[in-house]
């Protein structure tokens, strides 16, 4: 508590000390002014003249000390809208009479309070009362001692009053005016001076104090200073309240209703004016843009300056007149606790916009019009000196010369002088006073005068431009009306297209640090900087950008979920937002942060997805769906969810299919062209499918060694299932039929253009048929196909085990930077010398790194390793049976064909028990087994396939002969039966033809090119040159031993 109260203590004396010498030194330089002025314009013919004042006005004088009241005026206005200082001033207070009380408790001497308390009461009736202004303008400004006498100065009060009226005449010529510089500043110093004058010499000019009322019609208030506004009228009814009540109630009440008034024209002019100053500042820009992109040439170079001094002008009045807008609606509508209109609050958000546009335009090409002003300064500078010298060479050829004539040419002399030099204020102020001496004595006619006037004003404004622009493009304001920031955003988001008018009012906002930086109130700054950060924040995140993030994610659903029938997402009935275009905002920079809204987005879609993917992971494929949508709509780079690989994609895992493969290859059909494999039949309403990139997350998760393990199992389970094979081929009734079968392909093969008739094949499988059926109603032949397709499926299985395995390496090695050349990490640690375990680490590290390489190089070619173990079997002479395979090849196509349409048939049934639509499994089996008997040339002597299709296309041309026959009888019912005959011979013609692509495609993967004595022959062709390759090696060995010796 104490250390809480000293800290008080300390900062308030420090800050209205401050204030308070602040204040008092304003008092001593208005006494001093006035005096100075007194002392120049005496009434006393008698008294000695310091020059001669007659048609001299110093009129810049006193808009300087109108520029000072307006300081002191502001303070008054500050203190006296501040009513938390003031509640915590009274605060204050009782705590130190709780002080004075027991100071021993808060460690404070006694005998120094006393002189504190005087001290803060004498601040209390200067600063707080209210009576800053009234205080300086009530001081004692005729000296008591018989110095200058002010109040009884008649040529002063008559040059006083002139003045004032002058100042008044050029402010309110231009005051609303498009033209407008600074003349409300000027017109609160007009008032000031005017009460001032009321003050000290105790006259009122009734007609002049009308007129400054009648201002109050055009300008009823002005901002003096962020969110302190001030009302004339007020401030004049209550200072000189005797001339108040000269002028009749009506006229004053009008003036206060007025506001009323000018505040309903503003509301409704504001989007008038927006769209206005829309065009103007767009063409301003546009101007600016291209007349500095132009090169200067020297023989225009002054035309080229005066473009480009009245367009820096011109950008500095479209600032201040948007700065005003701005200021006084938002200032009269909180001063006046009056609602504003969501389209107000919009349309002055937007001349906010504007107005940092203005300032980052003068930003952005800083560098050349610095370049430009420098010479703009001195063309002018050369413009004014030309206009005094044409006036100075007028005074110097009149040879009469007097006193008054003498300070005029001095003045002129001066002004040259000050003008051959850098544009600074005080050689500016130098001149103004110096012309307001050399302008008499019709030194200049009045065509001259203007023109001077206009340079030096526009000389003025263009060396002050960069602090002049800053001022007016300042919105620290903002701070005071933050409120209005939702309904912008909101704005915002419902209207995307000019998204980036966003880094307009961020840099707008920063606009309230630099004031807040100065706070005293707290402890440090920092703790109200984090407030308005932390407060701007929350406003953002929900008004835009939470908002944004909901309705893209939305988006993304009902794009990706647009089967489900939705609600209608038609743009010409429900309307479009282009929400893209927030994306291709570049960071928008506030405090010490840069506001990325893609990556904030990207970051919660990326957070939300995975999130959702854990809590259900069988949704993984609509969040990557909705991953590629984001990227490919948005343009957002979207992070994958790399959760483990035991989570997401995992499918059956291999150990299981592994374990259980004979129950795998029964319950699961093999898609040979996309290496998936789909359940027959399930309970669920979906069916299970195994590919690659399940079978790769198996072994990522198990270990490549697993690879190896289910080749063997593999093994196992072929062993098996040939053990049946040979079986069935070994039986009489099977044997005995196509030992005859072959008998007769040979036999009538030369007359049947070598090509195996379908009808044998018909018969042998209505003959087996008859031989007897299962409870299912399967013949032999659907069992020996069934064989056959399980067989070819684990050689599907195999198949994919080890494209899953080259996925995985390829996964695992892609962070090797180049496989050609892997570095030896053991060497590398050998080299440097460092300890064992590195050591050991390295070694472990390179035998990593070298399996992947390989395995990712070439894969383990697992279809041949077993054909080498099972053909050496199949083809030895105990097996002789088997050799009949081919032919019953043909027979059993002809069965998995009426299989396969059966099955695709029931796709379209309502009870869809057996439907399927793949089962490459078959193609795969024969192709595996012919390879086994090298028996694929026999198989192609048959040349079955051209068979089928040549009787086929025979039995469709029949048809359509038939129809053309038919369709003159008009037999309807006839037509029909053709056109069902037609589309079935159709269908089996096209299954034969996905069976043969299979059947060819299958081939391949067993060399079908090569017969098994050509493959034996290339072996040991192969073993021969290995042999010789080492032979030479080791007799260049020998012969290099007795040189090493």
């Amino acid at each position: 508590m104490r250390l809480k109260l000293n800290f008080i203590m300390v900062s308030c004396f420090m800050e209205k000390e401050e204030l308070s010498c602040f204040v008092t030194r304003c008092y001593e330089v208005v006494m001093n002014v006035v005096h100075q002025l007194a002392a120049l314009y005496i009434s006393n013919k008698i008294a000695p003249k310091i020059i001669e004042t007659t048609g001299v006005h110093f009129q810049t004088m006193y808009e300087h000390l109108g520029e000072l009241l307006t300081i002191l005026l502001t303070l008054d206005e500050i203190i006296d809208n501040h009513i938390t200082l003031k509640d915590h001033w009274t605060m204050y207070k009782r705590l130190l009479k709780s002080v004075h009380h027991n100071p021993s408790k808060f460690g404070i001497q006694e005998e120094k309070l006393k002189p504190f308390e005087k001290f803060l009461l004498k601040l209390e009736g200067q600063l707080l009362d209210g009576m800053v202004f009234q205080a300086c303008i009530e001081q004692q400004f005729d000296s008591l001692n018989g110095g200058i006498s002010v109040s009884k100065n008649s040529t002063f009060a008559e040059e006083f009053a002139h003045s004032i009226r002058s100042i008044f005449a050029n402010v309110e010529a231009k005051l609303g005016e498009p033209s407008e510089i600074d003349q409300r500043d000027k017109y609160v110093g007009i008032c000031g001076l005017f009460v001032l004058h009321f003050q000290i010499f105790r006259t009122v000019d009734k007609k002049f104090y009308k007129s400054l009322l009648d201002i109050c019609k055009k300008v009823p208030a002005i901002t003096l200073t962020a969110n302190i506004i001030w009302f004339p009228d007020n401030f004049l009814i209550q200072k000189i309240p005797a001339a108040a009540k000269m002028l009749d109630k009506k006229s004053l009440q009008a003036i206060k209703a007025y506001r009323d008034t000018f505040l309903q024209q503003k509301a409704q002019s504001l989007t008038k004016d927006v769209q206005s100053y829309y065009v103007f500042v767009s063409s301003w820009m546009m101007k600016m843009e291209s007349i500095l992109s132009k090169e200067q040439r020297m023989d225009k170079f002054a035309e080229d300056l005066t473009n480009r001094c009245n367009v820096f002008i011109q950008g500095f009045l479209y600032a201040y007149s948007i700065s005003t807008i701005i200021k006084t609606t938002m200032n009269l509508y909180m001063s006046m606790q009056k609602p504003m209109t969501k389209t107000s609050v919009k349309a002055l958000c937007r001349l906010v916009e504007l107005l940092k546009a203005i300032e980052h335009m003068f930003y952005r090409r800083s560098m050349v019009v610095a370049d430009s002003v420098s010479h703009i300064t001195q063309h002018l500078q050369h413009q004014a000196l030309n206009s005094i010298s044409v006036a100075k060479k007028r005074v110097i050829s009149d040879k009469k010369y007097s006193e008054q004539r003498l300070d005029v040419l001095s003045a002129l002399v001066l002004a040259e002088n000050t003008l051959n030099g850098p544009s600074t204020k005080q050689r500016r102020l130098i001149v103004s006073l110096a012309l307001s001496v050399g302008t008499q004595m019709k030194t200049f006619k009045d065509e001259e005068l203007f023109p001077l006037q206009v340079v030096l004003k526009k000389l003025d404004l263009i060396s002050e431009l960069r602090e002049r622009v800053q001022t007016q493009c300042d919105c620290c304001f903002l701070y005071w009306h933050r409120a209005v920031f939702p309904i912008y955003l909101d704005d915002v988001y419902e209207n995307a297209v000019d998204a980036a008018r966003l880094h307009y009012m961020f840099s707008a906002l920063r606009d309230c640090v630099p004031a807040m930086m100065n706070a005293r109130h707290l402890e440090s700054y920092e703790i109200l900087l984090d407030c308005y950060d932390k407060e701007i924040m929350e406003i953002l995140n929900e008004h835009l950008l939470d908002k944004l993030c909901k309705e893209i994610e939305k988006d993304l659903r009902l794009s990706v979920h647009t089967h489900l029938k939705l609600d209608d997402r038609n743009p010409f009935k429900v309307g479009m937002k282009d929400l893209a275009l927030f994306f291709s905002l570049n960071p928008i920079r506030f405090f010490n942060r840069f506001i990325d809204i893609r990556a904030y987005v990207t970051h919660y879609l990326d957070k939300t997805f995975y999130n959702l993917t854990t809590v259900a992971l069988h949704d993984w494929a609509t969040y990557s769906e909705m991953r590629n949508l984001a990227t490919q709509r948005y343009g957002l780079v979207m992070t994958e969810a790399h959760l483990p690989s035991q989570t997401l994609e995992q499918g059956l895992d291999v150990l299981e299919i592994m374990r259980n493969i004979h129950i795998f290859v029964s319950r699961y059909l093999y898609n040979l062209n996309n290496q998936i494999f789909i359940e027959r039949t399930s309970n669920n309403k979906h069916l299970n499918t195994i590919n690659i990139r399940h079978i790769a997350n198996s072994i990522r998760t198990h270990g490549t060694g697993i690879m190896n393990t289910t080749v063997n199992f593999t093994y196992q389970f072929l062993k098996k299932k040939f053990y049946i094979f040979s079986q069935f081929m070994y039986d009489e009734h099977i044997k005995s039929r196509l030992i005859k079968d072959i008998r007769f392909f040979r036999e009538i093969k030369d007359q049947n253009d070598h090509k195996y008739p379908f009808e044998r094949a018909e018969k042998f499988n209505r003959g087996i048929r008859k031989l007897g059926i299962t409870p299912e109603g399967q013949s032999y032949l659907d069992q020996f196909r069934q064989l056959i397709s399980q067989i070819g499926n684990a050689m599907g299985y195999v198949r994919m085990i080890r494209s899953g395995g080259l996925h995985c390496s390829s996964n695992a090695i892609r962070f090797v930077p180049d496989l050609e050349d892997i570095v030896n990490f053991e060497e590398l640690v050998k080299e440097e010398g460092l300890a064992e375990e590195t050591l050991k680490a390295a070694r472990h590290l390179d035998s990593v790194l070298s399996d992947h390489t390989r395995n990712s190089a070439e894969g383990t070619e697992y279809f041949k390793m077993l054909v080498d173990v099972f053909a050496p079997e199949f083809r030895r002479p105990k097996n002789i049976h088997l050799r009949n395979f081919y032919i019953i090849v043909p027979p059993l196509t002809l069965n998995f064909v009426e299989h396969s349409i059966s099955c695709k048939e029931k796709l379209n049934k309502k009870n869809k028990i057996g439907a399927a639509f793949t089962d490459d499994g078959f193609a795969m089996g024969v192709a595996y087994i012919l390879k086994l008997l090298d028996q694929y040339q026999e198989f192609d002597s048959l040349h079955w396939f051209q068979s089928v299709r040549e009787k086929y296309l025979k039995e469709i041309r029949a048809v359509a002969k038939q129809q053309n026959v038919q369709s003159t009888s008009q037999d309807e019912k006839l037509l029909q039966t053709m056109n069902l005959t037609q589309k079935r011979l159709d269908v089996y013609l096209q299954e034969f033809e996905l069976l043969y692509f299979s059947l060819s495609s299958a081939r391949i993967f067993f060399r079908a090119d090569k017969t098994a004595a050509e493959e034996n022959q290339e072996k040991k062709e192969k073993e021969e040159e290995t042999k010789t390759s080492n032979g030479d090696l080791s007799d260049s060995t020998v012969s290099a031993d007795p040189v090493v010796k």
